[in-house]
């Protein structure tokens, strides 16, 4: 246990910090696995929402700092691609 109330304060602040990152992160991967059944079930409107999700997903995750912001570019051109296979 720390004994300085600035490691104390740094402690709650991770704990709040990864809370959210997690939450971001499952956001993320839950609307890629919508987009990837959408995409297998050849279902081309739901695709396109479900892509629009995913693309919104990304990009509030690089601006908070979740993902980097070249992943997020990355995973929205595989996901444009993928879409327009179909």
């Amino acid at each position: 246990m720390p004994n300085i109330k600035s490691a104390e304060k740094r402690i709650r602040q991770t704990v709040k910090t990864t809370a959210n990152n997690k939450n971001k992160k499952s956001v993320i991967n839950s609307t890629r696995n919508k987009l990837k059944d959408a995409v297998h079930s050849g279902d081309k409107e739901n695709a396109k929402s479900a892509l629009s999700n995913f693309s919104s997903a990304l990009d509030k995750g690089a601006k908070a700092g979740v993902i980097k912001s070249n992943k997020a570019d990355r995973s929205k051109s595989r996901a444009f691609k993928s879409v327009e296979k179909m």
